[in-house]
């Protein structure tokens, strides 16, 4: 099963605040350790929202708002993806992020919804288009790396 792990925004990530080297060389050795458990799919943090925009849909119609966003702890700061075998699995992994600052953080962990999760809708065209497009976005990968 795939997990999404978000790391919740702060007022610090917000502000653009950079971590400190010993944050950087832990969460380096924490990112080791995923990996070299054959779960991290990937990962990455983002940068503030005020760096970012949204897109808002109203029926066909669609705007655009400029960040930076109001509410911080609605906010995402970074992310892991991970392949593991249950939420349990994800919640023993993700209790192991070496954040110890005085500010509080908070991670949330949803399961990745997969194609089989659709399969009492999906037709088998719409199966063989998925598949050729999980193909392709793997080729597209690989011939970036």
């Amino acid at each position: 099963m795939r997990f999404m792990v978000l790391v919740k925004a702060t007022e610090e990530s917000e502000a653009g605040v950079l971590p400190t080297v010993e944050e950087l060389n832990a969460m380096g050795k924490f990112n080791a350790e995923l990996v070299e458990a054959g779960i991290m799919l990937a990962g990455d943090g983002l940068q503030p929202s005020s760096q970012g925009a949204r897109v808002r849909f109203e029926g066909d119609k669609r705007s655009v708002i400029d960040g930076p966003f109001a509410e911080t702890k609605e906010l995402i700061a970074g992310f892991w993806i991970i392949d593991v075998k249950s939420l349990d699995e994800a919640v023993a992994w993700v209790k192991r992020v070496p954040f110890n600052g005085p500010e509080p953080t908070e991670i949330e962990i949803r399961r990745v919804t997969e194609a089989a999760d659709f399969a009492a809708v999906m037709t088998p065209e719409m199966q063989a288009q998925e598949d050729r497009l999980r193909e392709k976005v793997e080729q597209q990968a690989a011939e970036r790396s």
